[in-house]
């Protein structure tokens, strides 16, 4: 299995169309670094979000509270053997997003509300999330999945995402399940574009 890993950056999101996303993507490739993984269409994430019975990390968001966090398992390969469990937490104008990765037996347990396999870890992170999503009620919310395009500068670590395809349901929270019947989030003409740096750009 891999450690934890953790990463401490900045976030910027833009709400771009299809045409802009194709000449971005054109322009991007001409001096950044492509994300091995991306093939024609980028690949695909799905990720499974806990919250708390009362929606306390959701209501945080909209409510701008500036330290929040939010839990998720995430997968890139519905036959995957593996998921990861991260959590990301909103501290000011940063993002701090630690991650583990687990087996698929574990992150199936997680979404049935056994949160038990977390303590056969010696990371501490593991223990954490063990004592916050018992403590606080967490339960699966939705499984949201979409295609990414990234581009990464070797030299200092940005990266640029663009999301599309944006779709999730809230009535089946298998996440290793070959197909999930689940509805559009944004516009299939709308791109999210996503910088992420750490100090600077």
């Amino acid at each position: 299995m891999v450690g934890l890993n953790k990463v401490f950056r900045e976030e910027k999101k833009f709400l771009i169309n299809v045409d802009e996303f194709l000449e971005k993507s054109h322009m991007l490739s001409q001096v950044m670094s492509e994300d091995i993984h991306n093939g024609a269409r980028g690949y695909v994430i799905r990720s499974l979000y806990f919250d708390t019975i009362y929606d306390r990390d959701y209501f945080e968001k909209i409510s701008g509270i500036e330290t929040r966090r939010k839990i998720r398992l995430r997968i890139y390969d519905s036959d995957s053997h593996f998921a990861k469990l991260e959590m990301k937490q909103k501290q000011g104008a940063y993002q701090l997003k630690r991650s583990l990765q687990i087996s698929r037996e574990e992150a199936t347990a997680l979404t049935k509300g056994d949160y038990s396999p977390l303590l056969h870890y010696k990371e501490p992170f593991a223990a954490e999330c063990y004592a916050l999503m018992n403590t606080r009620c967490y339960r699966p919310k939705t499984i949201v999945q979409y295609h990414r395009k990234a581009f990464i500068a070797k030299e200092n670590k940005i990266r640029i995402t663009f999301d599309s395809n944006i779709v999730a349901t809230e009535s089946n929270f298998d996440l290793f399940a070959p197909h999930l019947n689940m509805n559009p989030v944004l516009d299939k003409f709308n791109v999210v574009m996503e910088v992420k740096f750490n100090g600077f750009l």
